[in-house]
């Protein structure tokens, strides 16, 4: 007596196709077990994860783990350090700004300096800016009308060749000036402080005044003659400063009576008093307190030769009809 299965098992096999097999339950449990490849299935999906799940544990795929070919590693994250932060700059110089400055006076061309163009801010411009600052806000005190921002005061590395035969485009040292209010196109009275590779400079007073500037000066002093011989013999001016009225005029300036008291004044060119340091003076900081020491002795005989050259009041506005 043939089994109810019996037919239904010798003309279905496990690989999909049709034998002559043994009519057994075992040979209808691979039937029906057995999943079809994606070609031969007559079925739907869902028959299929049906089999697979009735699918004996010994013979089902085991998971792959992730990756199987490459043996497992731990990644980690890898710290990266912080970037350490810029030095400050600080209101004196350093052994690489006086490198700087001689290396440029040997290579002064544009095509050694761009390229070096950073290191000269960094070493040169960024203390400079600081130390003029640091001066500027003691200046509040003795000499309120010459404050400025440090990048007015400061002057450029460039060089204005224009008129002149020596055509190298940089100056071989930094420099500041700090002018009066309302002479800042003009020259006036100032205070001024430079640093190359050799020298370290402060000096005040006037310099190289223009044409109209000069007679100002020169006619003021007639009556206040003996108030500038006080103060060019002050003895703390001299101890700080040497006198530096430039090439003195050989005769008497024209329009000036020459047996007057102030010829010896009136024949200068220009009045003031510069000191002369070393290089290495720039590298200490009490740099600022010498200069602010230096500019403060001086702040008196600067607001007196200002005073002929300061520009006039502004005339008040006069109402019209009332109204401004």
């Amino acid at each position: 007596m043939l089994h109810p299965w019996h037919g239904f098992a010798t003309t279905y096999s496990g690989d999909g196709g049709f034998s002559q097999g043994c009519g057994s339950a075992l040979n209808l449990h691979r039937a029906l077990t057995t999943p079809k490849g994606p070609a031969q299935s007559d079925e739907p999906q869902s028959h299929s994860r049906t089999r697979e799940f009735h699918r004996p544990a010994a013979s089902r795929p085991r998971p792959r783990p992730y990756n199987h070919s490459v043996p497992a590693r731990k990644t980690s994250l890898k710290k990266t350090a912080a970037k350490p932060a810029p030095p400050q700059a600080q209101p004196y110089f350093t052994q690489d700004s006086l490198k700087f400055l001689r290396a440029l006076k040997r290579n002064n061309r544009r095509d050694w300096f761009d390229p070096r163009k950073p290191l000269f801010e960094s070493t040169l411009k960024a203390p400079m800016l600081m130390v003029i600052e640091a001066v500027t806000h003691a200046m509040t005190a003795f000499a309120p009308d010459h404050v400025r921002p440090a990048p007015k005061c400061m002057m450029r590395i460039y060089r204005d060749t224009r008129f002149s035969n020596d055509k190298t485009p940089y100056k071989n040292q930094v420099a500041a000036w700090w002018s009066r209010h309302g002479l800042e196109k003009t020259s006036g009275g100032g205070f001024f402080f430079h640093l190359s590779s050799t020298e370290l400079v402060i000096a005040a007073g006037v310099y190289m005044p223009e044409r109209e500037q000069l007679l100002a000066i020169r006619a003021f002093l007639l009556d206040h003659h003996g108030e500038l011989r006080k103060l060019l013999n002050d003895k703390k001016l001299r101890q700080l400063f040497e006198l530096d009225h430039g090439e003195l005029l050989s005769r008497p300036p024209k329009g000036f009576a020459k047996e007057h008291r102030a010829m010896d004044l009136l024949k200068c060119r220009q009045w003031a008093v510069v000191a002369k340091l070393a290089p290495e003076a720039a590298l200490e900081p009490s740099l600022v307190q010498q200069i602010v020491t230096h500019f403060r002795a001086a702040a008196p005989l600067v607001a007196l030769l200002n005073r002929p050259l300061q520009p006039p009041a502004e005339a008040k506005r006069q109402p019209l009809f009332g109204l401004y």
